[in-house]
Order: structure tokens, then C-alpha cells, then sequence
């Protein structure tokens, strides 16, 4: 079973704007990974190995706030558009050409460093929307963990989602490491950091129509991905969302909102010959 505790041959390092990562560096292009909500750069663990193989050297980042990276006190920080500035600002540091991957509110932030004037060599949206979150479930837990958060703290909010997590069968199906892992994951969030992209996630605008329109002048091709059981972002959204951005679209087969961890295989089997395409 993959996870976040998959094996890879990255070694951690900080970045400019003391920003966290893993990284092979292969000498060749950069593949920019960007996580999402409540996220970290081990998302990528089981992909990591995979992109180094195939020639390019992943990066995946913490943002700012998020576990290894620091980031301020203030929720309004952590909204798409600071955090896309940032992500620009790093790309900006870097000494090569990079591609760049967003997953989930990841997403969003990699649009808005793209539309902040972000120079890459190729744009992909995983797991992510035209907009904010959707109504439905996911949805709803924010709402809930908003005021639970600002009343009682991180560590009740923690609790709130332990009870719900009791009845999902996928995380029980985890090994008991794995769940430790990300309770301590979550644990380590400041609350700043959770309710800032918790606005964001219900907030965002619908920028596509700018981001298409960037993205022909700047003449940078865009894959939009998910997996066939997302239950965020609709697939049928995403489809719509790569319409209008002239995008590539890929469905990840037995994936829901996490593809690198529930099918990283099929991901790179999307991933990997588009990326390639966009090299050549």
C-alpha cells in the first residue's frame, strides 16, 4: 500500500524563502510538486522516484505554514493569491526550467503563481477546481471545523475528525503508522494556517478564463487530471475546466481525491508522456 511514508530516494532540503522540500535533482528539469489543504510535500512520496527516473528532478514543497515550512501568523497569508506569489518567488530562485504541479488547494495556488507571472514550461492541475469548494461533505467539514477551531482549538478539531474517520473504511484500511503519521501531520498545522485556506477553499473565484488567457500568451500547455472517484472538485467539472483552458484531461482510474497516493502507477501513466510531450 502506498503513502506517505513510501520509500524515495529525495533528500530534504530548504529552498529559497526558507521553503522545505524533497528533492532528486537529476540535473534535469524541475517537476514543481505543490500540495493541498492540510497537505505536505510527503504526498508526493510515492511518485518521487518515478519522475527522477524518467529524467526530471522533482521538487515537493511544504508552502509556507504547512509542517517543515514557517510562515506567519496571519490566516490571510494562506489564501491562493499570497501563497501564489510565494510559489512564484520561489520558482524565480530556481537554476533551471520547472514544471509545475498543483494538487487540491495546491491547485489553486499554482494557477495564481502562474497568473503572478510565474514562468514554467508546463502547468498541471490535479485533483482541483475552477473555483471554491463545491457544496457537499468536504464542504461541510470546514464549516464545522471553522467554528470548532476558533472556539476549542486544534487539538478538538482533531477529535471531531477521528469520530468521522472511525466510519470510513479507506482509513481504517491504513496501516496504524500511516494514521499516526498524519495525526501528527495534522497536529503540527498552526491554526492560522487552517483557517486561512479554509477561506480559500470557500472563497476562490473562477479564474479560468484569465488562466486560459495567460496561458495562451505565454504559450504554456496545461494537463488537468483527477481521479475518477473524486469526491472535492466533480470529475465532470474538471473535464469542463479543461475545456476551457484548452487542457489536456486525464481520468485516474480506482482514484479518488488523492491520485499519487491511491494510484500513483495509472497518475504517472498520465503524468509522465504528457510532461515528456511538453519537453520535446
Amino acid at each position: 500500500m502506498h503513502s506517505q511514508l513510501s520509500s524515495h530516494s529525495a533528500e530534504p532540503v530548504e529552498l529559497a524563502h526558507s521553503i522545505a522540500a524533497l528533492r532528486v535533482d537529476t540535473g534535469g528539469p524541475y517537476a514543481l510538486l505543490v500540495p493541498g489543504y492540510t497537505g505536505s510535500k510527503e504526498d508526493f512520496a510515492p511518485i518521487i522516484d518515478e519522475i527522477a527516473a524518467a529524467g526530471l528532478s522533482p521538487l515537493a514543497i511544504d508552502l509556507p505554514g504547512q509542517v517543515d515550512s514557517p510562515g506567519p501568523d496571519d490566516e490571510s497569508a494562506y489564501l491562493p493569491e499570497p501563497l501564489g506569489q510565494a510559489v512564484a518567488a520561489l520558482i524565480a530562485t530556481l537554476d533551471r526550467p520547472a514544471l509545475l504541479l498543483g494538487h487540491s488547494y495546491g491547485g489553486l495556488v499554482a494557477r495564481r503563481a502562474v497568473l503572478a507571472g510565474a514562468k514554467v514550461i508546463g502547468l498541471t492541475l490535479m485533483s482541483t477546481g475552477p473555483a471554491e469548494l463545491p457544496l457537499g461533505p468536504r464542504r461541510h467539514v470546514l464549516d464545522m471545523a471553522e467554528v470548532l477551531l476558533r472556539e476549542q482549538g486544534l487539538a478538538a478539531v482533531h477529535r471531531g475528525l477521528e469520530v468521522m474517520n472511525a466510519a470510513n473504511p479507506r482509513w481504517l484500511a491504513q496501516p496504524p503508522q500511516v494514521r499516526e503519521y498524519l495525526k501528527l501531520r495534522f497536529l503540527s498545522n498552526r491554526s492560522e494556517v487552517l483557517l486561512g485556506m479554509s477561506n480559500g477553499l470557500r472563497t476562490e473565484p473562477d479564474l479560468v478564463t484569465d488562466l486560459a488567457r495567460t496561458l495562451r500568451r505565454t504559450n504554456t500547455p496545461c494537463l488537468v487530471t483527477c481521479g475518477a472517484l473524486d469526491d472535492a472538485w466533480p470529475p465532470t467539472t474538471q473535464r469542463d475546466m479543461a475545456d476551457r483552458l484548452e487542457a489536456d484531461f486525464a481520468t485516474i482510474e480506482s482514484a479518488a481525491h488523492s491520485p499519487a497516493i491511491e494510484n500513483p502507477g495509472a497518475l504517472l501513466a498520465a503524468l509522465l508522456p504528457t510532461w515528456k510531450s511538453w519537453l520535446d
